[in-house]
């Protein structure tokens, strides 16, 4: 096998970055060499965990350590900037969902990549899923005929109360760190999953409100309706919901069947059409190595030079971001929002 990546760590205050340097190390195809973060706490425990240099600074980590790719793991704001000094280095990054707070982050971020001539991937954790990924293979394979709706719900009792780290609230509920609230957070898988099914919707709803949480700033519940010439799409967001009843479930409904996709490791995959009116469970293939994590499937792609999964490249992720700007747009104004926006930075990526 190849030489292993040689990969540093850019922020360590999103919880999801654990499972992903664990995932990396168990890769074979990457090893972590250093890690960045202005918390001390945070960098004692990747230091006791992967014994690896640490920094408070992440330029100081760049310009000392050779490197060939980065995890960013920060908050949406930061982490933005941080994939761009990354990028703009010809590192390739990869970077955790929802890609950035903004649509100008996003587009910063893949300015960096093209100048830089590096590669950019967004981890999206359902990415990993073998059900989701049979579901959209055969959503796109029209098994369930033209696809009308694409509904996704996000939901849990809120960050705090399902028992993430401090410093993953404090930004979490940081309507500048984050981009929103539980719209940034959570509407955003529904986006990206509509935007793979259906493409850019021609009109946004979003809805926002804070309705139970008192000692937040930003909303606990949103939704976003995507509006199409002949289908519609559904993201739904909640930090209040009491028991794990449709949380994180799919349904993707065609003019010949549905498809509904079970969360987590584990989930089904069920399919009803006109004959199995009741739905079935699917059975699905032996999941590829290249598709079993994020790590492996970023590692793989860069080994060899292959593409990044539909949902995870950037072209996806940052016209996800439109939509959530589109989102938030009409949440501030109280009106539906056509599309498309004008890009900040005037292109459009090829990946």
């Amino acid at each position: 096998m190849a030489e292993a990546f040689r990969v540093a760590v850019l922020g360590l205050t999103h919880d999801h970055v654990w499972n992903n340097l664990h995932e990396l190390q168990q890769s074979g195809r990457g090893t972590l060499v250093a890690a960045a973060d202005p918390h001390p706490p945070l960098l004692d425990q990747v230091k006791h965990l992967y014994g690896c240099p640490v920094y408070s600074d992440p330029e100081a980590l760049l310009e000392r350590e050779q490197l060939d790719a980065v995890y960013v793991f920060a908050d949406n704001a930061a982490g933005a900037r941080l994939a761009e000094l990354a990028a703009d280095r010809g590192l390739h990054v990869l970077i955790e969902k929802p890609m950035a707070a903004s649509l100008e982050g996003a587009d910063r971020m893949l300015a960096a990549a093209q100048r830089g001539g590096s590669r950019l991937m967004v981890n999206w954790p359902f990415a990993w899923w073998p059900q989701m990924q049979h579901a959209l293979h055969l959503a796109r394979a029209g098994s369930v005929g033209d696809v009308w709706q694409v509904k996704y719900r996000a939901a849990h009792a809120g960050p705090r109360e399902i028992g993430c780290s401090t410093y993953f609230c404090d930004w979490l509920y940081d309507h500048q760190r984050n981009g929103a609230g539980a719209f940034m957070d959570y509407c955003c898988y529904g986006a990206v999953l509509a935007r793979c099914l259906l493409g850019m919707p021609g009109r946004v709803t979003g809805i926002a409100a804070r309705l139970c949480k008192e000692d937040i700033l930003v909303e606990d519940n949103a939704i976003l309706v995507m509006a199409y010439a002949r289908a519609l799409a559904v993201a739904e967001g909640s930090w209040t919901q009491i028991g794990k009843l449709t949380g994180y479930l799919t349904a993707i409904y065609g003019n010949r069947g549905t498809l509904i996709v079970e969360p987590r490791a584990g989930g089904r995959l069920l399919l009803a059409t006109a004959e199995t009116p009741d739905g079935q469970p699917v059975d699905l293939p032996p999941t590829m190595p290249e598709m079993r994590s994020a790590s492996d499937h970023f590692l793989n792609a860069l080994a060899a030079d292959q593409p990044f999964a539909d949902l995870c490249t950037a072209r996806t992720c940052r016209d996800t971001q439109e939509i959530l700007e589109a989102g938030l747009i009409s949440i501030g104004q109280g009106r539906e929002v056509s599309l498309p926006l004008k890009s900040f930075l005037g292109h459009r990526p090829a990946e």
